[in-house]
C-alpha cells in the first residue's frame, strides 16, 4: 500500500516490522524478506508483547530476531508500551521518529468480522496511511 503522495522504493534503507507473533506477521516478514536484507536498518518492534509460552514466548521477539539474523539481517528488537494509546498510532509515530520508509506487517489477525466491528491495527493502518506498508495475510 502507497499513501498518495508517497515516493514508493523497492530498495528501502530503514524497515520497521510491526512484530506480533501471529502467522500474519511471520508470512509478511517472509514475503519481504528480500527487501529487508538490502535495508540498513530492521526494527522488529512489538507494542505490549505478553511474555507467556502461548504469545511471545519467555523472550518476545526473539525468535523472529534469530530468523532474521540466520539470513544475515541486523536486527533491532524494541518493545514499545502503548500507554493509552491505539497500536497503530504506537507503529506510526516509531516509524515517524526512525524515518522508516516501509513498514512490514501481517494483516487480518483477527477475522474480518471482528476487525470491522470493533476495528483494529489492519482497518487503522488502511485508513490513515503515512508511509508505505507491504501487507501479508
Amino acid at each position: 500500500l502507497v499513501p498518495e503522495g508517497s515516493r514508493p522504493t523497492l530498495k528501502p534503507r530503514r524497515i520497521l516490522v510491526a512484530w506480533d507473533a501471529r502467522l500474519e506477521s511471520s508470512r509478511a516478514v517472509r514475503e519481504s524478506l528480500d527487501m529487508l536484507k538490502g535495508a540498513e536498518e530492521v526494527h522488529l518492534v512489538m507494542v505490549d508483547p505478553i511474555e507467556d509460552e502461548f504469545h511471545h514466548g519467555a523472550e518476545p521477539g526473539a525468535d523472529a530476531a534469530a530468523y532474521l539474523a540466520r539470513h544475515g539481517l541486523k536486527v533491532t528488537v524494541e518493545r514499545l508500551p502503548s500507554a493509552n494509546h491505539s497500536v497503530a498510532d504506537v507503529l506510526r509515530q516509531r516509524a515517524g521518529d526512525m524515518a522508516a520508509e516501509l513498514l512490514v506487517m501481517g494483516a487480518y489477525g483477527h477475522s474480518r468480522l471482528r476487525e470491522r466491528i470493533f476495528g483494529g491495527v489492519t482497518k487503522s493502518m488502511l485508513d490513515d496511511q503515512s508511509l508505505p506498508v507491504l501487507m501479508a495475510r
